[in-house]
């Protein structure tokens, strides 16, 4: 795969991440679709992307006065005492399992969020 192609598979993926919309939720389906990239390396990529996008959109909004605090910890500290075993859950997981269990996350995720939209 050309270079060009992940160039733009991460183009296409830091815009909602650079949005704070889970650029995640993009850059996966786009490797693994597009770059035929096994789930496993392309949750793995998407993690190393992370902190840098996390860190320049979090200033961003910040200096842009976007940022809301008010119940910060009550998602933050569940997040963060949840994230290493569920590392670990991934690492034990077969790359098809956890492709199947990404795809029926995105599904619920959308399913929620169509009917929060439709209700409000």
């Amino acid at each position: 795969m050309s270079f060009y192609v992940y160039l733009l598979l991460g183009f296409l993926g830091g815009i909602p991440a650079g949005m704070g919309m889970g650029g995640g939720t993009v850059t996966i389906p786009l490797l693994v679709l597009f770059g035929g990239v096994p789930q496993k390396l392309a949750q793995a990529a998407n993690l190393f992307a992370f902190l840098p996008m996390s860190l320049s959109a979090l200033k961003l909004h910040a200096d842009n006065g976007l940022l809301k605090t008010q119940g910060i910890w009550q998602v933050v500290v569940p997040a963060a005492l949840l994230s290493a075993p569920a590392a670990f859950l991934a690492a034990l997981l077969p790359g098809e399992a956890l492709g199947k269990l990404f795809g029926g996350f995105l599904i619920a995720l959308a399913l929620i969020t169509f009917t929060a939209q439709k209700n409000a």
